[in-house]
């Protein structure tokens, strides 16, 4: 009963803000916009960027400290992209309330937006990530496998997990400033923590129940599965997170919609 409840809440949250869809749209654009604004290659930053970094990780972990994988940057890519769209979203989210004031301050503007914006524009960046991915597993002699559909799912479930932290932190943020400070510590553990870079079968065998209390790892595990190894993901792991990601949207609702109304007096 009480997940059905929540599905509702969710359905009518989704339903509102789809009344805001120009708003959501044309913030999402200016957030794009922005990010490179005044550079002399614009918008092609989206592709030079994880292209940049992807070879400073694959240089280092495939080089430095080898894990003696066969084509190792396609697994490192599969797991990094989608950990920085996670990340980046949430670093940017925690001061999109405090970075939107003038905007918050309007009696009709919905903050909610705010957070929601920075999510959807580092997806974004991740879709535009995404074929550069394919085209260099393809390049590395891997094939397209029909699990490939089950991508969209994935994805889904990452959103909808990742917009409920943005909204929480976002909210929080607005009262506790020092959480954009920790938080950016709180990611770098979690990203060592999340099997992005290593395989879970390298974690010592004793530690390997951590994997079930990180939501991401299982995720990750997902990308891995279906962009390195070309096989279905385990979809028990995926109906669990995807149980988590709703919980967490509904409890960043709910404490987004506790604190809205004292965004105003505290930025």
């Amino acid at each position: 009963m009480v997940c059905i409840m929540w599905i509702h809440d969710i359905w009518v949250q989704l339903k509102e803000l789809y009344k805001f869809r120009s708003l959501i749209q044309s913030l999402v654009i200016r957030e794009l916009k922005a990010r490179y604004r005044g550079s002399i290659l614009g918008f092609l930053w989206s592709f030079l960027n994880p292209l940049l970094l992807i070879s400073v990780y694959t240089l280092v972990f495939s080089i430095y400290f080898r894990f003696g994988m066969d084509h190792y940057v396609v697994f490192l890519f599969s797991g990094l992209l989608p950990w920085l769209w996670f990340s980046s979203s949430l670093q940017e989210a925690s001061v999109s309330i405090l970075a939107g004031g003038s905007l918050v301050k309007k009696v009709l503007f919905p903050a909610e937006v705010l957070p929601i914006v920075t999510v959807l524009s580092n997806l974004v960046n991740f879709l535009l990530g995404l074929p550069i991915l394919i085209l260099l597993s393809l390049l590395f002699g891997f094939k397209l496998h029909s699990v490939m559909l089950v991508l969209p799912l994935i994805m889904l479930i990452q959103l909808i997990f990742t917009l409920g932290l943005a909204l929480m932190v976002s909210a929080l943020c607005v009262h506790f400033r020092d959480i954009q400070h920790i938080l950016a510590n709180v990611l770098t553990l979690w990203f060592f923590v999340t099997p992005v870079i290593y395989r879970i079968l390298d974690i010592p065998e004793k530690w390997r129940f951590t994997i079930v209390l990180n939501p991401v790892a299982s995720l990750i595990a997902a990308y891995h599965d279906i962009i390195y190894y070309g096989r279905a993901p385990n979809y028990y792991e995926l109906a669990r997170v995807a149980i988590v990601g709703v919980v967490t949207y509904v409890v960043g609702h709910l404490i987004f919609e506790k604190l809205r109304g004292t965004f105003a007096e505290e930025i």
